[in-house]
């Protein structure tokens, strides 16, 4: 079982970070962000903070299972669960990017 979540955490942690991040933008798109008093700016100060924390969050799970008390005994698993954590890593960079450089509503 462990062995199961060794292989699908990493990029299950893409997935609710990556809909967590996109669930923010919309918020902030939202007339609702306006009623909390904060302002576009505040928008992308809010998601580029949680695309630093997606991130962070992520390259944790990768070094994480390189440390032996979270590795798998087989070789097998633990190089591709690394594997799969450092696609994961470059997927959240590759995939939240745009949340950061364009305009944060159309």
């Amino acid at each position: 079982m462990m062995d199961m979540l060794r292989l699908f955490g990493p990029i299950t942690l893409w997935l609710a970070s990556f809909s967590a991040v996109y669930g923010l933008h919309g918020l902030v798109c939202s007339w609702r962000w306006a009623d909390f008093g904060l302002t576009e700016p505040d928008g992308r100060s809010a998601l580029s903070a949680a695309w630093l924390v997606a991130i962070a969050l992520q390259a944790a799970v990768a070094f994480a299972l390189r440390a032996p008390r979270f590795a798998s005994p087989s070789p097998l698993i633990a190089k591709s669960s690394f594997w799969l954590s450092v696609v994961a890593v470059v997927s959240m960079v590759w995939t939240l990017f745009p949340v950061v450089v364009t305009s944060t509503c159309g």
